[in-house]
């Protein structure tokens, strides 16, 4: 039988997941697992480069067919830290912003946030490699992923994109989930679903494999990010899916 194509996103977040699966010898031997940034991903599934995706939750209504297949996703119900605006001045005296280039979700949501929360219209660049060194003075930044805990020292304004989202909708976020751009076989989905709770339940094994020295990965994958796709998660999704 071929293998299922599998790609996860290569962030901090997504190392607790990745822990599980890595660590269930019966899903790895039915399953090829590969790792790059969100939007690349994104595209992987979308020409069906592979099955299964972690991907950015914005690409879904672009999909022609999608399913999402697992009780486990990306999502924060606050502040979840590494999906964030950067600035060296308030939000309303931003005039341009860099768009993180390995992001599509957070750009969409930040796309939201801009029209529906905070109600700026600032001028929107796409951003390259290095974009970062650009975030001074009114040029602000949405960052995302591990640059994002590196970034966090280094301005004077922070504005948390599921932080605002939950205080402008009442709902958590989802960053990205586990969708498939086929079906898969229905023994498949316990399995993945069991390789991802494993994981969870192995948190000081995932922090002790991954020493950071920029911030508390306790916190990180305890409190900022929520990996349990529940109904108020969906509830988000689906608003965030009208606003798209």
């Amino acid at each position: 039988m071929d293998r299922i194509k599998i790609a996860a996103v290569s962030y901090l977040n997504t190392k607790p997941l990745l822990y599980g699966i890595h660590h269930t010898p019966e899903l790895m031997e039915m399953i090829s697992l590969s790792e790059d940034f969100p939007a690349e991903i994104a595209r992987q599934l979308i020409m069906n480069e592979i099955d299964i995706g972690l991907v950015p939750v914005a690409v879904i209504p672009e999909m022609k067919e999608s399913y999402i297949i697992s009780d486990y996703c990306i999502g924060a119900t606050g502040q979840v830290a590494s999906v964030c605006l950067f600035s060296d001045c308030p939000i309303h005296e931003i005039k341009q912003v860099f768009f993180d280039y390995q992001s599509r979700t957070s750009v969409a949501l930040a796309r939201v946030l801009f029209k529906n929360y905070w109600k700026i219209s600032p001028e929107i660049r796409n951003a390259t490699p290095g974009y970062t060194r650009y975030i001074q003075g009114h040029t602000a930044g949405i960052v995302i992923g591990n640059r994002a805990l590196q970034q966090r020292s280094k301005n004077a304004y922070i504005y948390d994109l599921a932080e605002c989202w939950k205080d402008m909708t009442g709902l958590p976020f989802v960053f990205a989930a586990w969708v498939a751009n086929k079906k898969v076989p229905e023994s498949f989905i316990p399995l993945f679903n069991h390789a991802n709770k494993k994981g969870l339940e192995n948190i000081p094994k995932v922090i002790a494999q991954n020493p950071i020295s920029y911030y508390n990965l306790e916190t990180y994958f305890t409190q900022n990010i929520s990996y349990i796709l529940d109904e108020e998660k969906k509830k988000g999704l689906e608003i965030f899916f009208t606003f798209l």
